[in-house]
């Protein structure tokens, strides 16, 4: 009888630890990157701007004032002969893209989206994040896109990306 009273109380002493260990290893704010590191990849060699880099007049719907858009090697495999992705089409992971808004003819913002379908913190199979250009964070990806998706989840579906459709 008493090894079953110290069984129990051993299960019972143990269980809530192994329950928080669990909880923790599948708490969303666990990401394999941090705001820091994005805004160092952003920086890194190695992107294209789209339509040679030309500044982008922003659509009547968007938040973003004018722009230039990039992508990384990932991101300009997955377009087409004409530079976009098809409708129906999706980014690889690890596809960068970001939008380089300007302000006076300085930038302002980057507006930053990372494909990493399995990370934590992804909204919608992406990482969302917006800094300033000395690398403050604007909008973390801890938020997982809760300010973006909803004015990129909208048809023509090009995998969340809406500049191939206003511009």
């Amino acid at each position: 009888m008493k090894f079953f009273i110290y069984l129990i109380l051993a299960v019972l002493t143990f269980l809530p630890v192994v329950s928080c260990v669990y909880h923790e290893l599948d708490s969303p704010s666990l990401s394999t990157e941090t705001d820091q590191s994005l805004f160092e990849e952003i920086n890194e060699t190695g992107f294209e701007y789209y339509q040679g880099g030309i500044t982008i007049m922003p659509a009547s719907a968007s938040p973003h004032g004018n722009f230039k858009l990039r992508f990384n090697a990932k991101a300009l495999s997955s377009l087409d002969d004409s530079g976009e992705l098809p409708e129906g089409g999706t980014f690889v992971e690890g596809s960068v893209i970001v939008k380089e808004v300007y302000t006076n003819n300085q930038i302002s913002v980057y507006a930053v989206m990372k494909k990493a379908s399995s990370d934590a913190a992804a909204g919608n199979g992406w990482l969302w994040s917006e800094y300033r250009p000395d690398g403050g964070v604007l909008i973390s990806i801890a938020a997982k896109g809760s300010s973006c998706i909803s004015c990129h989840d909208d048809l023509p579906n090009r995998n969340l990306v809406r500049t191939f459709d206003f511009h």
